[in-house]
């Protein structure tokens, strides 16, 4: 069937046991199709409680039911599947769960395979790439990107800013899928080249996996020590799968205590400096690198508000070291934001530095 005459909505939410998960009863109302129960539908619910170890709620039987000669499509992140139901006149509507991470996955797993089969003839596509960059303004990379941008059409590119940096995604509009392919590889290589050091991967990258291959090339190990993050730069290493192959943990030297008799931060040095200072940041850096005998180290210390400010050290104010064998960077920001973004912000600078002190080592 082409999709051109194909009536189709996607509907997400309202799948769920209670009573205001309505979506599936109004599209069977709306198709005159019955509720039925899927009795294969209603086992694998009930094994999945039983791998919890809790009997299943009865509430929960409501879900194994399904509009009659609806397809049931796999729901393996959740209770609620998805249901693709189809009338004589090629009428469709897709339910899927308002859980984002359950609906993503079938979408890209059974609903997107479904509809390019039924697309027939020459495909064509909405595709894009992305280029990830992070430690410089959108600004900036618009100076370094600019001179691209008139010659990449009928491609388009996009400026995605966050609290981790800058995405670049260049998308190829209703091209023939090989022809959109050639053209963004193309595209993707140049804006590689001009962000230069500020591009640290492409589409999905993380940074903190990209600094844990980087350290894995150098056959380094990594110790952390925080005070403003609160431990933020070793979730986002620990989130990683295989981190325990270089990471070796982490110090909250949230008090000016802990600095002293767990990294060994001189008093003096606090005393005469405070501790968010570079002076500070550094002593952090050395400390974590002896108490975890690693030879590659990151620390942080700032001020993430909202209160705490002084007018020569402001709410955002952060200072960042990264330390490899001997060598030691120190940086200061001064980051926008409320304190969630400060802290983020100061995480994603972090693993940053690292990354950048690693690639000139």
């Amino acid at each position: 069937m082409n999709l051109e005459v194909l009536t189709l909505v996607i509907t997400t939410g309202g799948l769920g046991p209670t009573r205001d998960d309505m979506t599936k009863t109004v599209v069977a109302d709306l198709f005159a199709k019955p509720l039925v129960l899927d009795e294969r539908l209603l086992a694998g619910l009930e094994a999945r409680f039983h791998k919890l170890g809790r009997p299943m709620p009865a509430l929960n039987r409501t879900q194994a039911e399904v509009p009659e000669g609806a397809l049931v499509l796999p729901n393996p992140r959740g209770t609620a599947p998805g249901l693709w139901v189809e009338d004589a006149r090629g009428r469709v509507v897709v339910l899927l769960p308002g859980v984002p991470r359950e609906m993503r996955g079938l979408l890209v797993e059974e609903v997107l395979p479904r509809l390019v089969a039924r697309q027939g003839g020459e495909r064509r596509v909405v595709l894009s790439r992305t280029v990830r960059t992070t430690g410089t303004p959108e600004s900036s990379l618009a100076e370094r990107v600019g001179p691209i941008e008139p010659e990449i059409a009928p491609l388009t590119l996009a400026y995605l800013p966050s609290v981790d940096g800058v995405d670049l995604r260049v998308t190829a509009w209703t091209l023939e899928q090989r022809d959109a392919e050639t053209r963004l590889a193309r595209v993707v290589e140049r804006l590689r080249a001009s962000v230069g050091e500020h591009g640290y991967g492409e589409d999905g990258a993380d940074l903190a996996a990209v600094v844990l291959d980087a350290l894995r090339r150098g056959r380094h190990r990594l110790g952390v020590a925080e005070s403003c993050t609160g431990g933020m730069i070793a979730e986002r290493v620990t989130n990683i799968p295989g981190a325990s192959d270089t990471f070796i943990g982490g110090v909250v030297a949230y008090a000016d205590v802990v600095k002293t008799a767990a990294l060994k931060v001189p008093i003096e040095t606090l005393e005469a400096h405070g501790a968010v200072s570079e002076e500070t940041v550094r002593a952090m850096a050395e400390g974590a690198q002896r108490l975890f005998s690693a030879d590659c180290t990151i620390a942080v210390t700032g001020i993430a508000g909202p209160a705490g400010g002084m007018p020569e050290k402001p709410v955002g104010t952060v200072w960042l070291a990264a330390r490899v064998h001997t060598a030691t960077r120190a940086v200061k920001r001064v980051f926008p934001g409320d304190r969630d973004e400060i802290r983020r912000r100061a995480a994603q600078a972090g693993l940053d530095l690292l990354r950048r002190l690693l690639a000139e080592s």
